[in-house]
């Protein structure tokens, strides 16, 4: 079986810059990164590029787009044009993923609230498929994740990629995201056919309000029957590993990297061996 792909999120090194993370992931022998548009932004899309370039590390997807309900205070139309942006970063990136966020409810409808985001999603997959680039929508917990996307589920996810029947619209699965849903391992290896990318976090219990996510193996998540079953029910992608919260914000991140890679490897039987000096 092939070894998947580890990434490390860019706010789970949310203290570090753009440069710090990329010099510090290729030491700690991390292959992948999930790159944030205002890490990435700050420090020049185009530098940002060849940077990671120089460091051997694979962009596994950019994030994020979104805010099409109006939410957030922008138009339609602003929001949109955001959208088209982030597709062209990650091409210029060479990311193949886009994530991207409905926006809330809001005062909407539920149904109106999905009409915005078709039309928005309508509108971007043309210039996502130019470029080869996966527009991936994120479910979240409705405790947590209210405020930035009206899709609760990964029944929910997969019924809105269903609409517009595209290749390069499919779903991001964050399992901390998902705590709580019934036979969740089970849901998962069903949507495999859909997922662009498996995010990765543990926890004690499902999101409410703040995130509270865990070091991998540290909390009640099935984490290693989670990776196992995708694997076997054909997932390719890679495993990104966003963690926030309180017992993360003032974390020793090299310890934590360190960590997860070893817990990620100890679950794949993967060996990788860290960068003993900088590669620049």
């Amino acid at each position: 079986m092939r070894v998947p792909l580890l990434a490390i999120n860019q706010l789970t090194t949310f203290r570090w810059s753009f440069e710090m993370d990329a010099r510090r992931l290729a030491e700690a022998g991390i292959p992948g990164v999930h790159v944030w548009r205002q890490k990435l932004v700050d420090y020049g899309v185009e530098k940002g590029a060849h940077l990671l370039e120089e460091y051997g590390l694979k962009p596994v997807a950019l994030s994020w787009a979104g805010g099409f309900t109006g939410s957030d205070g922008r138009t339609f139309a602003d929001a949109l044009s955001d959208g088209k942006l982030a597709i062209e970063q990650a091409a210029e990136l060479q990311a193949p993923i886009v994530v991207v966020h409905s926006g809330s409810r809001g005062g909407h409808t539920v149904n109106h609230a999905r009409r915005l985001f078709l039309s928005a999603l309508g509108e971007l997959l043309p210039l996502a498929e130019e470029h080869d680039i996966q527009l991936a929508v994120e479910p979240m917990h409705p405790a947590a994740g209210a405020e930035w996307t009206f899709l609760q589920s990964l029944a929910d996810a997969i019924e809105l990629t269903k609409k517009l029947e595209s290749d390069h619209l499919k779903i991001v699965a964050d399992v901390y995201q998902l705590f709580g849903e019934k036979n969740l391992i089970e849901q998962l290896k069903q949507a495999t056919p859909y997922l662009a990318l498996v995010q990765l976090a543990d926890a004690d219990e499902a999101p409410m309000g703040e995130p509270d996510r865990r070091p991998l193996g540290s909390g009640k998540l099935p984490l290693r029957e989670i990776v196992t079953a995708l694997q076997s029910a054909g997932y390719e992608g890679a495993f990104d590993v966003e963690l926030m919260g309180l017992e993360i914000e003032n974390t020793d991140y090299d310890q934590l990297i360190s960590q997860t890679r070893g817990y990620f490897n100890d679950i794949v039987g993967a060996t990788t061996t860290p960068q003993s000096q900088p590669l620049k």
